[in-house]
């Protein structure tokens, strides 16, 4: 079939299709984050995104919200429609019996029940379909569940809240603030497109945190809290137990601990996940991670102390850094995007200024002088942070 180019109208009706995608982020797991818009004759006669719990699809709220002005128009779908029986009917059946004309997908499924087939069923059905229009920007959206079904575990976010020379508290444990106002607000807005947060059993019994999303209307968006600890030493009195029956708390230890314990949280309504250990008795994140694939999460933010820098620096299960710094000069913000990348292979997407991090022995000197800047004002030099095991998380 003869690839038809893409026009400014499409890629403009894709990117709205993308934003609306972005809106289940957190919230649809473990099915996909999915947007579509359908046009006729230039207008827009309907749009959806995947609802909250997966269902109703993207493409079922925009064929209803479109009725029959369906027909003859066009659809751009982030994700290739669905073409197996779930429990819900499949899109793809859903878009032919409504008459659209030509189907636009960014990218394709790799989910084994669809790859292909839902392409497939809309070309049989006559109708014209593009494929690959914004791939990259849909991938971004999509990538927790294209990890979750290619490589069994979920995308994996590591926020960090960082002085320039790596440090993320004083010697006495103090760390409120490094960061202002507007990061931290940014770092509750990632808790709210995440379907989980993980911190270690040392940031738990540190701060005992809620790790929750308390952004103004947004509260219902708090993700599953999950706890790695090992031994169960997490205390039923804390915030995360005693909270568990409104927001959900998951603990993954070691399996063959104390089953009074265990049951003991099981009663606060918290879920225990038990993990194998590894040949020297250690819980293994890989496994862990794998776990929480296989429950469906599909997005998890961790926030915790200098012991998950090293496993994600050394890339053993996560995808990329996403720091929150405060760089005193602009040359040292173009800087740490540079060394960033290099630091472990990835990109940070240049529309998200705040996908950025320094490595761990980067300094405020350094990062200047690599970029061949001064700053404009001379400026106090900062005092020295030596490197403490907690986050101060909250």
């Amino acid at each position: 079939m003869t690839h038809t180019p893409f026009t400014a109208d499409d890629v403009a009706h894709m990117r709205a299709a993308l934003s609306l995608a972005s809106r289940g982020l957190g919230r649809c797991w473990p099915n996909p984050a999915v947007g579509c818009v359908i046009v006729r004759d230039g207008c827009v006669v309907g749009r959806g995104w995947t609802q909250p719990g997966g269902r109703p699809h993207a493409e079922t709220v925009a064929l209803a919200q479109a009725a029959g002005a369906a027909e003859g128009a066009t659809a751009y779908v982030t994700l290739e429609p669905c073409s197996h029986v779930g429990k819900t009917p499949p899109c793809a059946d859903a878009l032919v019996a409504a008459g659209v004309a030509r189907v636009v997908v960014a990218i394709g499924d790799p989910d084994p029940r669809v790859s292909g087939r839902g392409i497939a069923r809309l070309r049989a059905a006559g109708i014209t379909v593009d494929l690959g229009l914004l791939e990259e920007e849909a991938g971004l959206v999509t990538e927790g569940f294209l990890r979750r079904v290619i490589e069994g575990r979920p995308l994996v976010t590591l926020k960090l809240a960082t002085t320039l020379d790596g440090r993320i508290a004083t010697k006495a444990h103090e760390s409120q603030w490094i960061t202002g106002p507007v990061a931290r607000s940014w770092g509750h807005g990632l808790r709210a497109t995440h379907d989980a947060i993980m911190v270690g059993i040392g940031t738990a019994l540190a701060d005992d945190p809620e790790l929750t999303c308390r952004l103004p209307g947004l509260e219902d968006r708090s993700p599953i809290r999950i706890v790695v600890d090992s031994r169960l030493r997490l205390p039923l009195t804390s915030r995360l137990v005693r909270d568990a029956r409104r927001v959900p708390v998951w603990v993954a230890t070691l399996a063959g601990g104390d089953a009074r314990r265990r049951r003991a949280y099981q009663d606060c309504g918290v879920e225990v996940i038990e993990i194998q250990p590894d040949a020297v008795g250690v819980m293994p994140l890989g496994t862990v991670m794998a776990a929480l694939g296989g429950r469906g999460l599909t997005r998890v933010l961790v926030e915790g102390g200098r012991n998950w820098r090293p496993p994600c620096s050394r890339r053993i299960w996560s995808t990329g850094w996403n720091g929150i710094a405060r760089p005193r000069s602009l040359a040292a913000t173009a800087c740490l995007r540079r060394r960033a990348s290099a630091w472990n292979g990835w990109t940070p997407p240049r529309a998200s200024p705040a996908w950025m991090c320094a490595p761990p022995a980067m300094t405020r000197r350094r990062a200047i002088a690599a970029s061949g800047d001064r700053p404009a004002v001379r400026r106090r030099k900062s005092p020295h942070f030596p490197l403490a095991s907690r986050s101060g998380r909250a």
